[in-house]
């Protein structure tokens, strides 16, 4: 296939996916929650609409064009090794590997194995030719390259046992906002999708606000109070039940919403429902924190960052790590 037959291919999923029907949703969804409780129809509608937003036909060529020619003389098989905490988080990946001509060998987070089967099916009825060039396997063996993502432990483990291979190995990371007290309540409300979408769970999600000293964070719970039906979710409100009790056992500070925990903290990565927040006395002194922490951090949110409320809408061309996924393929 030429690549713009490729770029066609994926045109047309994105076409389909945005043509799903509230009933096929919903039956997804009921599937996907079989295996992971946290993909609630919501969370599975959100991420089909990230997906079908990467896959228009001029962001795909926009995308692709720096990196032409995308014609591998001997395709590579490249693993990928997907994970499971969001909804079918590991397509970028695949969307990656075939576009560019190579062999994509999945293996797929046991949390996460229908809806990527689905899309696959998808794109394989659209374009059979991909067959040669996608497999789904248990284990990742007899592979040229790896593109994996997962825990800072099991990153460990990938980087040795696959230590001879060309390889994009991502980390644990988190993502933090910046408010400078001058927030609209529009620009609040978007904020809350960044914090809240898919529970928390992804790495784009922000886990931590940076505020000015002395900051009133009740504009915040206010713009927000509509997101309480989160505690309604059994997991999510089980999470928040054991981090409140364990706060006033131990006497820590913290504010409470009855279904988020506002908890000052010096920490970046909080457990579900608990978002830290921390005090700077200027942004001088906070970028160089940021700075620090880099390689920590899948996105920033707030004024001349992330628009508030796109962290978990990126582009294309977005790579997660800031790891060129394209170049690293077209290298191989």
């Amino acid at each position: 296939m030429t690549l713009s037959e490729r770029i066609e291919a994926f045109s047309i999923l994105g076409d389909k996916i945005r043509a799903i029907s509230n009933d096929s949703l919903e039956e997804y969804a009921r599937r996907a929650q079989l295996h992971n409780q946290w993909f609630t129809k919501e969370n599975v509608s959100r991420a089909f609409e990230g997906i079908a937003f990467m896959l228009k036909k001029e962001k795909l060529q926009q995308w692709l064009e720096p990196y032409e020619p995308l014609s591998p003389e001997v395709p590579k098989i490249t693993g990928i090794i997907m994970a499971g905490n969001i909804p079918m988080v590991g397509f970028h990946d695949l969307l990656s590997v075939l576009v560019t001509g190579h062999f994509a060998t999945i293996k797929t987070s046991s949390q996460d194995t229908y809806l990527v089967k689905l899309l696959i099916d998808w794109l394989l009825e659209i374009e059979p030719r991909f067959k040669k060039n996608l497999e789904i396997r248990e284990r990742l063996t007899a592979i040229d390259a790896l593109i994996a993502t997962g825990s800072d432990n099991t990153a460990r483990y990938f980087e040795y046992y696959f230590r001879n291979h060309p390889r994009v190995i991502r980390k644990n990371r988190t993502s933090v906002a910046i408010l400078d007290g001058s927030e609209t309540e529009t620009e609040l409300k978007a904020l809350g999708k960044d914090i809240f979408w898919y529970f928390g769970l992804g790495c784009r999600n922000v886990s931590k606000v940076f505020v000015p000293t002395n900051y009133d964070p009740r504009g915040f719970f206010e713009a927000n109070e509509a997101l309480n039906y989160l505690g309604d979710h059994n997991k999510y409100r089980n999470n928040y039940d054991y981090h409140k009790s364990i706060l006033l056992v131990n006497g820590v500070k913290h504010l409470d919403n009855g279904f988020l925990l506002w908890q000052p903290s010096e920490e970046l990565v909080s457990p579900i429902s608990i978002l830290y927040a921390e005090e700077y006395e200027n942004l001088e002194t906070l970028n160089t924190k940021l700075a620090a922490n880099a390689d920590k951090l899948q996105c920033i949110v707030g004024k001349g960052h992330t628009p508030f409320g796109q962290a978990q809408t990126p582009e294309v061309w977005d790579y997660a790590d800031g790891v060129d996924t394209v170049a690293f393929l077209k290298d191989l």
